[in-house]
């Protein structure tokens, strides 16, 4: 040691002639990823640093030593190039532990470094959580140039043989490459070598954590236009839906880089919170054609056309009654028009109703005989049929209001006027019966118009849904495809 040191400084560049440029062999063993910091863009890395010089004043021959041909000594006590990291981002600089030097006979030294090292590396996550990352180590020295130094690749790529597998990435491989810049600063060549880190995201935590729970979540937008209009919880079901997707954007938020670049499942979220919002709004727009009153408007032409003919058999929505084959809804039987009756007829309609009055049942023809006695009794019975000495008519109670009394005195006229007497109670129980019959009528149409909106809700539920899981499963398709 005395007679290797005796002369020997670490301060200046070992060579004999300070023409002669001293070449540096680099190698590189990657041990382990740390950490990837997406959103500050740093890369931290445990390295193994190996480099090799020849120093022009370390040699002794082994005979003078006893065949001693290699001694370690600190490192402190030789020289050492100044090889660092240019892309570094530690903030201490000093991440490298001072280990021994191995130095040979023939002057050969040898410096193993292990380190670790945080490098800044530009983090694309436009296919994220399917993304791979190319991180750039650069090393050269910092005060040496090509003139004076030159750096020697020992390997075409990093050693990987001691690399310890990491859980969220996979090292596809990392290539070296030599190049020599020329700075602005300075006219003189600076040599470097760049290790390219090639590094794929393991993306299984991603999809079952992320990816499988927003599909999920997906598929239960469309499934909002299948709940019933009257189940108050159609709008609640997007909304709740929407809040959970925005829970889950929010966590893919937070480790991303703020940066244009948005990441592939970021759009997903996107795309799909932009079809739950246009799914609820749809179902407002639908459960308003669906609660339509009395007073709305008639259905317009174009929208039974297409909506109730076409639309419906795409959707199999049909009425109750109706199948896949039928060529559309059943159509209304109009009514039976009336015949004029004569007085006879008359009598017999006023004994059934006062069948109808004492609590006996009838038929559907004697409803509907009821219903068309306006049309029968304006042509014929009231036209028909005159009483003598009846100036002003006959009163609703079924007594002349001149020659009554007259007429109640003779025997022939008694069973005139009893005659009379039923037919104005058949014109009170005629008017009551017409009364019932336009209420009824105007019930039934404002009924059918109402019922002809709500099918016109129900098929556009049908069709928007379906609409909605196409959407939805195309855009699965797409994202399963990048994992592909």
């Amino acid at each position: 040691m005395s007679d290797l040191f005796s002369n020997y400084t670490s301060a200046l560049r070992p060579v004999e002639d300070t023409d002669h440029i001293i070449n540096v062999t680099l190698q590189i063993t990657l041990s382990q990823i740390i950490d990837m910091d997406e959103r500050n863009q740093i890369l931290t890395t445990y390295l193994w640093n190996r480099q090799m010089w020849t120093d022009a004043y370390l040699v002794w021959r082994t005979e003078d030593y006893d065949g001693l041909d290699t001694i370690r000594i600190p490192s402190r006590l030789v020289w050492k190039p100044d090889i660092v990291l240019y892309n570094s981002a530690n903030d201490q600089f000093s991440s490298s532990m001072e280990t021994n030097v191995v130095l040979r006979n023939n002057g050969q030294v040898m410096w193993d470094q292990p380190a670790i090292t945080k490098s800044s590396c530009s983090v694309d996550v436009a296919f994220f959580p399917f993304d791979v990352q190319h991180c750039r180590l650069t090393f050269g020295s910092w005060t040496h140039n090509g003139n004076q130094m030159d750096l020697v690749n020992a390997l075409e790529s990093a050693d990987l043989a001691d690399f310890v597998p990491n859980v969220e990435w996979e090292v596809l491989g990392m290539p070296s490459k030599k190049n020599v810049i020329l700075y602005g600063c300075c006219s003189d060549p600076y040599p470097d070598i760049t290790y390219t880190l090639h590094l794929k995201r393991r993306s299984s935590f991603y999809i079952f954590n992320l990816l499988i729970p927003c599909m999920m979540i997906s598929f239960l937008a469309p499934l909002g236009f299948y709940l019933p209009a009257d189940s108050g919880e159609k709008v609640s079901l997007g909304v709740t839906v929407l809040l959970a997707l925005t829970v889950f954007q929010l966590l893919v938020a937070e480790s991303m880089p703020p940066s244009e670049s948005v990441p592939l499942i970021g759009k997903y979220y996107i795309a799909t919170m932009t079809m739950i919002t246009a799914s609820t709004a749809l179902t407002i727009f639908i459960m308003n054609i669906h609660h339509c009153g009395p007073e709305a408007r008639p259905i317009p032409q174009w929208a039974r056309c297409v909506i109730l003919n076409y639309m419906a058999r795409i959707c199999f929505v049909y009425e109750v009654g109706d199948n896949c084959m039928g060529s559309g809804p059943r159509k209304k039987q109009p009514a039976l028009e009336a015949e004029p009756m004569s007085l006879e007829e008359e009598g017999a309609v006023y004994r059934e109703a006062n069948l109808d009055v004492n609590g006996q049942a009838c038929d559907r023809r004697k409803e509907d005989l009821f219903v068309n006695i306006e049309h029968s009794f304006e042509s014929g019975a009231t036209g028909g049929v005159t009483f003598e000495g009846s100036g002003a008519g006959i009163c609703p109670g079924g007594v002349d209001t001149k020659d009554g009394e007259s007429r109640r005195g003779d025997g022939d006229g008694g069973e005139e006027e009893m005659r009379r007497e039923g037919i104005c109670q058949l014109k009170g129980l005629r008017r009551d019966v017409e009364l019932i019959a336009s209420c009824y009528q105007e019930q039934r149409s404002t009924q059918d118009l109402v019922g002809e909106w709500r099918k016109v809700a129900k098929v556009l539920d049908r069709f928007f849904m379906w609409l909605f899981f196409i959407m939805v499963f195309f855009m699965s398709l797409l994202i399963i495809g990048k994992v592909i």
